[in-house]
């Protein structure tokens, strides 16, 4: 039986990312068309690392990152999402084994400014080192949110193209 990945590995990824795919609909009325981009994990973390304590990234903005990177009109927000989902595991695993500088996965937050359930520790830990970095957390309905996460959010402008 093969040896299950650890994140670090999945992080590393796969070699055919990123990629660019054309979307198409043949539905009437016609939905979204234009290129979409894969993105690779190691994309999508490294965005992450690059978020400095007191700042804020959303998914939506780490998307926008990866779609003006590829020329693309957006990237795939499944595989985004599931990449940024990699990268607080591989953060955590490197953590457990006694890395000191890890990627502040904490820092990136759903749209609307609400915290990732999924992440390690789930809510409540994102919100405790938030809070530690300065951030109030709310209760937003069933979630947790970051109050006025907009003053907080880092201008993608920063990132390098």
């Amino acid at each position: 039986m093969a040896k299950k990945k650890s994140w670090r590995e999945k992080l590393r990824g796969n070699p055919d990312l990123p990629s660019i795919k054309e979307l198409y609909n043949e539905a009437e009325p016609p939905r979204l068309t234009g290129w979409m981009v894969i993105p690779s994990p190691s994309e999508v973390y490294e965005i992450m690392r690059q978020v400095p304590a007191g700042k804020l990234i959303t998914a939506l903005e780490i998307r926008s990152i990866l779609a003006r990177r590829h020329g693309a009109d957006l990237a795939c927000p499944m595989t985004t999402g599931i990449f940024i989902g990699i990268a607080a595991q591989a953060a955590e695993e490197a953590a457990s084994e006694g890395e000191r500088e890890i990627v502040p996965y904490w820092r990136t937050l759903k749209s609307g400014g609400i915290l990732n359930e999924k992440y390690p520790g789930g809510q409540e830990e994102q919100r405790r080192r938030l809070e530690g970095e300065g951030h109030q957390v709310v209760a937003r309905g069933k979630h947790l949110g970051v109050l006025d996460y907009e003053e907080s959010l880092l201008d993608e402008d920063q990132f390098d193209s």
